[in-house]
């Protein structure tokens, strides 16, 4: 099963300057060995036959002619390996000598990418091969995957030009002279490029043999997807860097599937398999704690400016979720300079609210210092049901959602007196599973989790937790250690009746899968796959295809909540708001997406 991954990889042998026959056996070991690991693409540095410091030696005819021969030794080497190699080399063209990389691929020479400021489209006779591209601007493309456009850049064309236009993989056969802070602007410079692009690049550097006359060479080599680095040789570490590449995660921008006259066409097959694992918590970037409550914090700083707010309204359950809202509520009624008491908390009890919960509301609306009004729903929801003829033994959908609906017209007209704004305390895990009732605490006046998925939520209260005071760190460690609920359902003894992830499927898989869905765009198979390989050995393959289908169901069928959601603050990268983030219509059919996991043999 073709994934879309490719597995790349960079070598940097310990040459000799301007021995060719040693550098020669050096490249033949290095393909033997990488082809025998299963590799696709190998880079290796530029001008790794002779050493990118062999200055004016290069421009001698012997030493070219014996260049030739080495890369006519390398072609014949690679009729029967299934891999596409770029290798760095002097090419004279005319009267001139080009640093350039000479891309092989099962006994042919694809292309030529010269190094420089100029502009050639020319065919040239090298290998005893006529018409041989010899142009910067060449792509080559797997006719056997479509996603695998490569392109080519040489040493510090990688600051100096552009990548070539369409290129889904670059390559640089590099050389660049080590000083103090070269491998961190190296990157910082890939990392921008390839996330600005959504490209990813292979850069393979010139190591410790060439010459020290003048400078050092590290051999420092990257692979980097989209951001990030996905493997690194640092600086005088050698050896084969291998890495699996998703091509199918750089998705085409503008430009990015346009045809080109310089296309040059090969024949490689893929794999397309890895064993290649994730993060865990892709929505969770340590350090970034700070950033993100400070985005929701202004955010709702804003709002509460332009409505001439005079108090903030929220619902405080004891939860996970509204501890976080009032932390945010908490810090923008700092930046505003106001008295914590016009953050108005409500607790409002009914049938099914633990005492755990409860008491940690009241301890948690005391630590901060805010308003606590105690609202016990109980009897307006009772005599609600019994207006409906609804029996208060029967625990279906409209006794759960009619307790939710009651707190929310409670925090609506508890603002309406106090002239405050209402502010939503569901997050974006909740809005991806529309585990939220409709109209009741899925509305607000102004969503300051709306961005926040489960993990994050959790994460950052965590985070509050280990800076607070020991009375406020007691109730928050508390709070992170009662289990997610709704808690509508009553219990004889007061305690917790519901857990949410015993119903919906553990927030830690579904954040995992909302993230590869939404920002990388992994189909339903891969998405099982890249879970399969992250979490081996915490969740089985049977129970991540039963919650990964429940996401699939539930995220579909749940749009009509997104699509009239309140105004929210986006503060991760992903938004499932209708004005702009993730956009779909609410009678979308999810079939396409389970039939393709119900061809997965478990």
């Amino acid at each position: 099963m073709n994934l879309g991954y490719v597995k790349v990889a960079t070598s940097s042998p310990e040459i000799k300057v301007c021995d060719v026959d040693y550098n020669l056996s050096l490249v033949l070991a290095e393909i033997d060995a990488a082809t025998k690991l299963g590799v696709e693409v190998l880079v290796f540095p530029e001008l790794v036959l002779t050493g990118a410091t062999a200055g004016d030696l290069l421009c001698f005819n012997s030493l070219l002619t014996k260049v030739e021969d080495a890369l006519l030794t390398i072609v014949k080497a690679t009729e029967n390996s299934n891999i596409l190699t770029f290798v760095g080399a002097p090419i004279c063209v005319g009267n001139k000598v080009f640093s350039s990389a000479v891309a092989i691929c099962k006994g042919k020479v694809l292309g030529v990418v010269p190094k420089g400021d100029f502009d050639v489209n020319l065919k040239i006779e090298i290998c005893s091969q006529t018409d041989v591209p010899f142009s910067k601007d060449i792509l080559f493309k797997n006719q056997k995957l479509k996603e695998m456009v490569l392109g080519v850049q040489i040493g510090n064309d990688l600051y100096n030009r552009p990548i070539p236009r369409g290129a889904r993989l670059v390559v640089n056969t590099f050389s660049e002279e080590e000083y103090s802070g070269a491998d961190k602007r190296r990157i910082s410079h890939l990392l921008c490029l390839t996330e600005s692009l959504d490209c990813a690049y292979v850069l393979s550097g010139a190591g410790v043999g060439e010459s020290t006359t003048d400078s050092v060479f590290s051999g420092h080599s990257l692979i980097v997807e989209k951001g990030q680095v996905l493997t690194e040789k640092k600086p005088f570490d050698y050896g084969l860097n291998i890495a699996d590449v998703d091509l199918s995660n750089t998705p085409s921008k503008s430009t990015r599937d346009e045809d080109s006259e310089n296309a040059v066409y090969f024949d490689l097959d893929i794999l397309g398999e890895s064993a290649r694992s994730y993060e865990k918590t892709p929505f969770i970037k340590e350090g970034e704690e700070e950033f993100i409550l400070d985005i929701q914090a202004h955010a709702l700083v804003k709002r509460i400016k332009h409505t001439f707010s005079k108090s903030v309204v929220l619902g405080l359950s004891g939860g996970l979720d509204s501890t976080l809202a009032l932390i945010v509520c908490e810090r923008a009624m700092s930046i505003l300079g106001r008295d914590k008491k016009d953050i108005i908390a409500v607790t409002m009890p009914c049938f099914g609210t633990s005492s755990r919960t409860f008491d940690n509301s009241v301890k948690l609306a005391k630590a901060f210092g805010v308003t606590l009004k105690k609202i016990d729903v109980t009897k307006s929801v009772t005599r609600h049901l019994k207006d409906l003829g609804h029996p208060l033994d029967l625990h279906d959908a409209a006794y759960e959602n009619a307790q939710a609906r009651e707190r929310t017209q409670v925090l609506m007209d508890t603002a309406n007196m106090y002239g405050g704004l209402v502010v939503g305390t569901g997050d974006l895990s909740e809005l991806a599973l529309g585990w939220a009732t409709y109209n009741g605490d899925h509305m607000s006046m102004y969503a300051v989790n709306a961005s926040i998925p489960k993990t994050l939520v959790r994460h950052l209260t965590e985070y509050v937790a280990k800076k607070s005071k020991l009375k406020t760190r007691t109730v928050l460690l508390d709070i992170l250690d009662t289990p997610v609920s709704p808690e509508l359902i009553p219990s004889a003894d007061k305690k917790i009746g519901q857990v949410t992830e015993d119903i919906v499927g553990p927030y830690l898989l579904h954040d995992f899968f909302l993230y590869n869905f939404i920002k990388r765009g992994f189909s339903p198979t891969k998405i099982y796959y890249a879970a399969v390989n992250t979490f081996k050995g915490e969740f089985d393959k049977a129970t991540i295809m039963k919650w990964l289908k429940t996401f699939i169901r539930r995220f579909f069928t749940q749009q009509f909540k997104r699509s009239c959601m309140p105004d929210g603050v986006k503060a991760t990268e992903i938004s499932l708001s209708p004005r702009q983030g993730f956009k779909m219509p609410s009678d979308a059919v999810y079939k396409l997406w389970l039939d393709e996991l119900e061809k997965i043999e478990l």
